[in-house]
């Protein structure tokens, strides 16, 4: 139980939950057996993120909390000394028969931010979502036992999604980490530095930046628009239906509002109109 304790003593949670995110996580839309498996994959990626988010903690004392969390997911630690959620994580693979690559990606790219504070191109960020966003619809198609062809239009709905969390985020992200997802050559070429996102307001030059992040975005989201309609699990095509439609709602909002003024955030009302919507448009491509 002592190295339990001290294993559970390695998490640093932030206070956000599967509520405050910009898509459904684990929702009634999918079969009732899976969304325990969901929700486990959700819990070891927040604490992981939540680590690697923690100002109060050295880039090298993250790296350590994290490789002992992709140790325990990898099998390579004794379960009494298992953190509780990696723990979960561990049983849910072993249920499952999932290997724990899609947990390590995205505990590869947590590591990553342990460290890496800037990004010299939209195809660097592209890497970093790869690893950060891209596993979490992989992971969600493997345990709906989807052909893996899907991932080429799963990708970039994750990825897009990540972006938009950025530019939700930015912020946040430079103030309190120091840590810049807009790539610095944009940023140079629009005559400004990455201390533009410590002001009130959003500046022409910043704006034009967020908006040519946000053209990337919808290039993403072309690609992503594929996705309910090439899954074969009806209830699957509904949920990702959904979020198909949050987050061209969001990027709508982002295209109209100031990060930096204040977040720019889906309400109560955008959710409910694209689970109505999104629900009944996957359910149609299904039939």
């Amino acid at each position: 139980m002592a190295d339990r304790a001290a294993a559970d003593a390695l998490e640093t949670p932030s206070g956000k939950w599967s509520g405050d995110e910009n898509f459904p996580v684990g929702s009634w839309l999918l079969p009732a057996r899976l969304r325990p498996h969901v929700a486990a994959y959700y819990a070891i990626a927040r604490t992981t993120d939540d680590i690697a988010d923690d100002p109060e903690l050295a880039p090298d004392e993250k790296l350590r909390r994290l490789d002992v969390f992709a140790a325990a997911v990898a099998g390579e630690t004794a379960a009494g000394s298992v953190p509780a959620t990696a723990a979960r994580m561990r049983e849910s693979l072993a249920t499952t028969g999932l290997g724990p690559r899609h947990v390590l990606d995205v505990i590869a790219a947590f590591k990553q931010d342990a460290t890496k504070r800037r990004y010299a191109s939209w195809d660097e960020l592209m890497g970093y979502c790869n690893l950060s966003a891209a596993p979490v619809g992989r992971y969600v198609l493997d345990l709906h036992g989807e052909d893996r062809a899907t991932w080429a239009v799963s990708d970039p709905l994750c990825n897009a999604l990540q972006v938009l969390n950025h530019l939700q985020d930015c912020r946040d992200d430079y103030r309190a980490l120091d840590r810049v997802y807009l790539p610095e050559p944009w940023l140079a070429a629009a005559g400004i530095g990455a201390d533009a996102l410590d002001a009130e307001r959003s500046g022409a030059g910043l704006r034009a930046v967020l908006d040519r992040m946000l053209d990337g975005v919808d290039g993403l989201m072309a690609q992503a628009r594929l996705l309910p309609g090439a899954v074969r699990s009806r209830r699957l095509a509904m949920e990702t239906a959904v979020i198909v439609r949050l987050a061209g709602r969001l990027a709508a909002l982002l295209r109209e509002g100031d990060p930096l003024a204040r977040r720019v955030a889906l309400t109560r009302r955008d959710f409910a109109r694209a689970g109505l919507a999104g629900a009944i448009g996957g359910l149609v491509l299904r039939r």
